[in-house]
């Protein structure tokens, strides 16, 4: 199905900013020759710019890539890690918590 996130065996969060007017090529570019990864592997690809109120996701299916965008509609930020050598690995409980616009670090929630 198109743009279903769920088909993804791993979630990278790609630490630092991003400039938001890539597309999926120059995503793609980033996640091969920054980070050495395979953009076409079954994982998703989350990128954020300086603003912290938009994200890109970036998904790999059997035929093509699909760029899913989301932008806050209320005042807010997403809690974004800024150190920009670095890819994260998220599961998808910390995925759940960044795109409701909380922090991945949750110091109180029980751990599995």
């Amino acid at each position: 199905m198109l743009g279903d996130i769920t088909a993804a065996d791993s979630i990278y969060i790609v630490c630092g900013y991003t400039d938001m007017r890539k597309s999926i090529d120059g995503l793609c570019a980033i996640v091969q020759n920054q980070f050495d990864m395979d953009p076409c592997s079954r994982s998703l690809f989350l990128f954020c710019g300086r603003r912290c109120d938009r994200i890109k996701l970036l998904l790999w299916e059997k035929d093509g890539f699909v760029l899913l965008y989301k932008r806050l509609a209320v005042e807010g930020r997403y809690h974004w890690p800024r150190n920009r050598n670095e890819v994260r690995n998220l599961s998808w409980k910390e995925f759940d918590w960044l795109i409701s616009g909380l922090d991945i670090e949750q110091p109180k929630a029980i751990r599995a």
